[in-house]
Parts: structure tokens; C-alpha cells; sequence
């Protein structure tokens, strides 16, 4: 078996991180390409929604939610990079498959110092083989990233129904989110979902300050 790990949602300061191990036989990828599976990002929103049933038919996957809340509190003691790591590999260890090749898009410019974070924390050991930009060349991280980026967009409309926000993406490139964040003290219901440690808000609170 092979295996392609991504996530989505990493950039985001609004709402969960959630990454997706999905593992298919070698021999049946060739199935994910002639459906059209690549990098998440290259396809609307419709198209993930499409492929992503589809998917789910072909591969067995596992995926793990990492909420706001749990981030600031690992970011206590953690950078982002490290956080990541060790729940790809509990992502992984939920596939239950042993001695797979485990293919990681890599956030970090050095792809083998990323591969040795997530081995460190895997409970079997498999080969892990991390890249930049690995949903563009192995199609089962893209699928990986379509399933992951699938679900988290259904977390962050979850989100705005609770909470009676329209923030859009959640992402802090987003402009839309960007005025959101800088109105935050009018939204008090946001809160449980701000990843406080995040520059972006930082920022927001040193400028609040300096207008003090």
C-alpha cells in the first residue's frame, strides 16, 4: 500500500487544521488519475465535493481535526511544524497499515527534517518520503488533500452557522477575514475559534495599543 498524507487549513486563523492519511494499493492509483485527482487547490469547490465521494470509494483514509483551541495550547509548548508532525503520524497510525510508503507534503523547506519529526512520533514504522509540494506529484496526496480540504470547509461552515459570522475563508490572506479580525471585540462568539498565537492578531493587538 501507499499512503498520501496533506491538510488543509494550516495558514488559517479562524477554525480547525485538519490533515488526511489516505492509502490506496500501487496498482489501483492509476484510478485516481483518470479521475481526475490532483492538488485541492487547483480544483473549485464543486469538483472536491464531486471527487471527493469518489475517493472515499477507492482509498481507505483517516483523518485527525486539530481545533483552534488545541492549537494554542500546543503552541505553548510546540511550533507549527512540530504540531503538524506528530498528528500526521497519528493520522497514519490510524490507517493501521504496516510497512507502507508514506508520502507527506512537506511545509518545511527541508522535506527530510520533516520526514524525521513524523517518524519520532509513529507507533510502526514506515518509510516516509516528505516533499514540497507533494500534492502535485503523487496523486494520493491529492487525494489526500482534497478529502482533507473537503472537510474542513464543512468545519468552518459549521462554524458560521454556530456562530452567526460570515468571516469567509478563515484564511489570514483573505481581506474579508482580515476585517472580520480587526472588528474581533464585536464578535465575542469567535473567540473559541481565534488561533490567538498568530501573527495576524498579534499585529492587531500591538496596533490596539499603540492607538491607546
Amino acid at each position: 500500500m501507499i499512503i498520501g498524507v496533506d491538510e488543509a487549513g494550516r495558514g488559517c486563523i479562524i477554525g480547525p487544521m485538519v490533515i488526511c492519511a489516505a492509502a490506496i494499493s500501487p496498482l489501483e492509483e492509476y484510478k485516481l488519475k483518470e479521475l481526475g485527482v490532483k492538488d485541492s487547490k487547483k480544483l473549485t469547490p464543486r469538483q472536491r465535493t464531486m471527487l471527493y465521494g469518489k475517493i472515499g470509494r477507492l482509498c481507505r483514509y483517516a483523518t485527525v481535526k486539530i481545533s483552534a483551541a488545541e492549537i494554542n495550547e500546543l503552541m505553548e509548548r510546540h511550533n507549527l511544524n512540530e504540531i503538524e508532525a506528530m498528528k500526521i503520524a497519528q493520522a497514519i497510525d490510524r490507517l493501521g497499515i504496516a510497512d507502507a510508503t508514506v508520502y507527506v507534503d512537506s511545509p518545511d523547506n527541508a522535506p527530510e527534517k520533516f520526514a524525521k519529526r513524523i517518524e519520532k512520533y509513529l507507533k510502526k514504522r514506515e518509510r516516509i518520503v516528505a516533499a514540497n509540494k507533494a500534492d502535485d506529484t503523487y496523486v494520493i496526496v491529492g487525494a489526500a488533500s482534497i478529502i482533507a480540504k473537503v472537510l474542513r470547509d464543512k468545519e468552518i461552515e459549521k462554524i458560521k452557522r454556530e456562530t452567526g459570522v460570515d468571516f469567509n475563508s478563515g484564511y489570514t490572506s483573505d481581506p474579508f477575514t482580515q476585517r472580520v479580525i480587526e472588528r474581533r471585540a464585536e464578535f465575542p462568539q469567535l473567540e473559541p475559534y481565534l488561533r490567538k498565537k498568530w501573527v495576524t492578531l498579534q499585529r492587531e493587538r500591538q496596533k490596539k495599543l499603540v492607538e491607546f
